[in-house]
């Protein structure tokens, strides 16, 4: 195991507990709320499975001293939509469970160097959260080479994030740091996942807010 990783995973260790999470083999293709397949490239919006209390899509927020929005919330209201994401598979025609994916914005801030999903440390507050961009975009703080999967889970699909060079793989959870950050963080977790579905973002009624 490389020394970077021995020193990220010791970070980790103290916050989670049960670090390996088993993939099933039963592997399926990935559909959205209609049942249709999802296709690499074509972009959803990621909700809950559950619509109400649960709040709304994601988006992408200022947290910390970052002068630009890279750190993804789930919004608190259960109205809103959020950004549009497409994802990126190992075949070029379906999007499988339990298989490597890329996930990235279909926009990005000004500021950002990338819009794909990554994984840093805020150390404010003690949790492995999900952003955009990778090391350059979080100086000063632990980032993670590793990539996403998308499993069955209760009523839709969660997401884990699975480390490089680790049979080490982490559910994605929700956290809200409550300091006025606008919603809820995306963040690795032992704990309860969140259980999302795939609404696809027709040309129709795709309203790209501004994250700049």
């Amino acid at each position: 195991m490389k020394p970077t990783l021995v020193l990220a995973l010791s970070f980790l260790l103290p916050f989670f507990t049960n670090l390996p999470l088993a993939f099933s083999d039963d592997v399926q293709q990935v559909v959205d709320i209609y049942g249709d397949p999802i296709l690499p490239d074509f972009t959803y919006y990621i909700v809950p499975a559950i619509s109400g209390p649960p709040g709304g899509g994601l988006k992408l927020a200022k947290t910390g001293n970052s002068k630009c929005p890279l750190t993804i919330l789930q919004d608190y209201s259960e109205a809103f939509r959020g950004l549009p994401v497409q994802f990126t598979g190992d075949s070029h025609l379906f999007i499988f469970t339990g298989t490597e994916v890329d996930i990235n914005f279909v926009q990005k801030p000004l500021c950002a160097e990338s819009s794909n999903w990554s994984v840093f440390v805020d150390e404010s507050i003690q949790k492995a959260c999900v952003g955009i961009g990778g090391a350059e975009g979080h100086p000063g703080q632990q980032t993670f080479s590793g990539k996403f999967h998308i499993q069955k889970y209760q009523i839709g699909y969660k997401l884990v994030f699975c480390i490089f060079d680790s049979p080490t793989c982490f559910d994605i959870g929700r956290f809200d740091a409550q300091n006025g950050e606008g919603g809820r963080r995306l963040n690795l977790t032992e704990h309860e996942a969140f259980d999302i579905v795939f609404v696809p973002a027709f040309e129709a009624d795709k309203v790209i807010k501004s994250v700049a």
